[in-house]
């Protein structure tokens, strides 16, 4: 679990440099209502080799992204609604298409702007695949996922803390399931005779959202979630999802993304993806 201090000190570093740059900007009025935004990207990579002695594969690779958010603020509570899908091919030589990336997540939070430092709040969240799922190190390949299998959700209430429109966390009770169909390895219990293809979890988490401006041209946008269910420290799942997005030009952005994940349900090791795209992304809203 040393990998989640190093992620919280990480965050904590950044955070402090954003608030010094946010300090900076004037504040702004309130505004009351709704605020909606979809952003989507494409990230196309292609190399190409004819009578190259230095020799080489033909390679081909593509990434489509949206991100959207839809927040409803008044004086007395705020609505966020906001979600992410990602999905994306690659391939090299004479080899088939092979799937690189495939997300989808929700989640929608209800805060109630109570006087006091801590903010009541209700939340609700989701995450599965768009598609199936395969294992190529055996022949022939092998599918060990797809949509809604496994699907992951979770709902919580508790209490949060806003420390500035960049920084935000909240902690409090939860109740987690992990839905399967055909691959009720993501939601058996060794433990059973029988095979779960649901699992209820209870317990506690923890989200903390960072959204810096780190400059006028690069932004961090990072998301840490850990959830117990209050049998044993290594035992926490966490799910930190980080990017960097550098604007190189009005519809043009290179990103850079790290993912960690931790569920001894479904590996001991950690599990780790980082991604270096450059591509066009465009705002619908």
């Amino acid at each position: 679990m040393r990998s989640v201090y190093k992620i919280v000190i990480f965050i904590v570093v950044i955070g402090l440099n954003a608030q010094h740059m946010w300090a900076q900007e004037k504040e702004k009025t309130p505004h009351y209502g709704w605020t909606n935004k979809v952003v989507g990207s494409l990230n196309l990579t292609q190399t190409g080799f004819d009578n190259w002695a230095a020799g080489g594969e033909n390679s081909m690779a593509w990434q489509l992204n949206f991100q959207g958010q839809f927040v409803n603020d008044q004086e007395k509570f705020n609505w966020n609604n906001n979600f992410k899908i990602s999905y994306g091919m690659i391939k090299s030589g004479s080899d088939i298409f092979k799937k690189s990336v495939d997300e989808i997540r929700a989640e929608s939070v209800a805060r109630y702007k109570a006087e006091i430092f801590l903010k009541p709040y209700i939340a609700l969240n989701g995450e599965t695949q768009a598609s199936a799922g395969y294992d190529y190190s055996v022949s022939p390949k092998k599918e060990i996922s797809n949509f809604l299998d496994p699907g992951y959700f979770r709902e919580s209430l508790g209490l949060g803390y806003v420390f500035s429109p960049w920084l935000q966390t909240r902690f409090g009770a939860s109740m987690k399931q992990t839905v399967t169909r055909n691959f009720p390895g993501y939601s058996d219990d060794p433990a059973t005779s029988q095979v779960e293809k649901l699992r209820w979890e209870y317990g506690a988490e923890s989200v903390t959202d960072l959204n810096a401006k780190l400059s006028e041209s690069l932004f961090l946008q990072s998301k840490l979630e850990l959830f117990s269910n209050l049998r044993a420290f290594d035992e926490i799942d966490v799910n930190w999802d980080t990017v960097f997005i550098a604007k190189v030009a009005k519809y043009v952005e290179v990103n850079f993304n790290i993912k960690l994940l931790y569920d001894k349900d479904i590996s001991v090791k950690r599990q780790l993806k980082q991604a270096l795209s450059m591509g066009l992304t465009y705002t619908f809203l």
